[in-house]
C-alpha cells in the first residue's frame, strides 16, 4: 500500500484501457473510451470528485476514417471539458484566469493584424513568414496559463497517474512526469501543417475568407493527428523519434513540473474515479474497489 491508501498494483486480469486527460488549475480531468472523471482540491482542502459518461462523436465507421477521426476524437476530448466543469463546481480550468484571457484576446487581435498586412510584392516566402508568426502567437495563451505552477504540476500528475496505470500500478510516485501521448507531441506537426495549409490557401485564393481558413485549419489538425498516431505506432521511426523528442522537451522544460504529495493524491482520486465509471458503464464489475 502507498501512503495515499491505494494498492500499488492493478488487477492482473484487467486489461489497461486508453486514457487521456487535462490538467486543471486545482486538479485533474481524466477520460477513457466511455467515461470521464475529475478531481479537484476544494478551497477547504478537501478533494471533490465527479464522473459520468463521455460524449461520443468518434464511434462506429466515422471514427475509423483517416482525416476525419482526428478532429472527431479531439472534439470528444474538448466536449468533456464543459461537462466536467459543470458537474464539478470547485474545478478551475486553465483559461479561468484574467491573464490568460487577456493574452488570448491580444494574440487574436495581433494574429488578425498580421494576416491583413500585405506588401505589394508579397510572395510565398512572405506568406509563410506571416503564418509562422501567427502560429507562434497562438502559443502565447498556453504559456501565460503555464505561469501557474500548480497547473504545470497537475499536468505532471496527469502523466504520472496515466503512465503508472499503463504499467499496472495505481501509484504515480515513480512514474515520469513526461508522457509519450501528451498533446505537446502535436505541437510541431500542427505548426508545420498549419503554416503549409494557410500558405497554400493564400496561393489559391486572392483573399481567403474565414471559411477557407477554417477548412485549411481542420485539414492541418487531421494531418497532425495522423502523424501523432503514426509516431505512437512507430516510435523508432525517423518521424516517431522527431515527434517524441520535440514533445518530450516541451514537457520537460515548459509544460510539466514535479507535483507535491497533495497533488498526487488528487490525481489518484481522478484515476480511481474514471476506472470505476468505465467499469460501471461496461457492466464488467471492474471499479475502484478492484484495485
Amino acid at each position: 500500500m502507498s501512503d495515499n491508501g491505494v494498492s500499488s498494483e492493478a488487477s492482473a486480469a484487467a486489461e489497461p484501457i486508453r486514457l487521456g486527460g487535462m490538467a486543471l488549475r486545482n486538479g485533474l480531468l481524466i477520460h477513457g473510451p466511455s467515461a470521464w472523471a475529475a478531481a479537484a482540491r476544494a478551497p477547504d482542502g478537501s478533494i471533490e470528485v465527479a464522473s459520468g459518461p463521455k460524449p461520443a462523436f468518434a464511434q462506429g465507421r466515422l471514427g475509423k476514417v483517416p482525416g476525419l477521426r482526428g478532429p472527431l476524437r479531439l472534439a470528444e476530448a474538448l466536449a468533456v471539458v464543459p461537462v466536467a466543469r459543470w458537474n464539478l463546481r470547485s474545478a478551475r480550468l486553465p483559461l479561468e484566469d484574467r491573464r490568460v484571457i487577456a493574452a488570448a484576446v491580444a494574440t487574436a487581435a495581433a494574429s488578425g493584424l498580421t494576416r491583413r498586412w500585405r506588401a505589394a510584392d508579397d510572395g510565398a516566402g512572405a506568406a509563410a513568414t506571416r503564418e509562422v508568426v501567427v502560429s507562434l502567437l497562438g502559443i502565447v495563451p498556453a504559456l501565460a496559463a503555464l505561469r501557474d505552477r500548480d497547473l504545470a504540476a497537475y499536468h505532471g500528475v496527469e502523466h504520472k497517474a496515466i503512465g503508472a496505470y499503463e504499467k499496472g500500478s495505481l501509484d504515480p510516485h515513480d512514474a515520469p512526469k513526461e508522457h509519450q501521448r501528451c498533446g505537446s507531441n502535436l505541437i510541431a506537426p500542427l505548426l508545420a501543417f498549419s503554416v503549409a495549409g494557410q500558405v497554400a490557401t493564400e496561393s489559391l485564393l486572392e483573399r481567403p475568407g474565414s471559411i477557407a481558413r477554417a477548412v485549411a485549419g481542420t485539414g492541418a489538425v487531421s494531418a497532425a493527428v495522423e502523424v501523432f498516431a503514426f509516431a505512437e505506432r512507430n516510435p523508432e521511426s525517423v518521424v516517431g523519434r522527431a515527434v517524441h523528442a520535440a514533445g518530450h522537451e516541451i514537457q520537460r522544460v515548459l509544460s510539466t513540473r514535479e507535483p507535491s504529495e497533495e497533488q498526487i493524491e488528487v490525481g489518484v482520486a481522478a484515476l480511481r474515479a474514471v476506472l470505476g465509471e468505465e467499469g460501471k458503464l461496461k457492466g464488467d464489475g471492474v471499479g475502484a474497489d478492484t484495485f
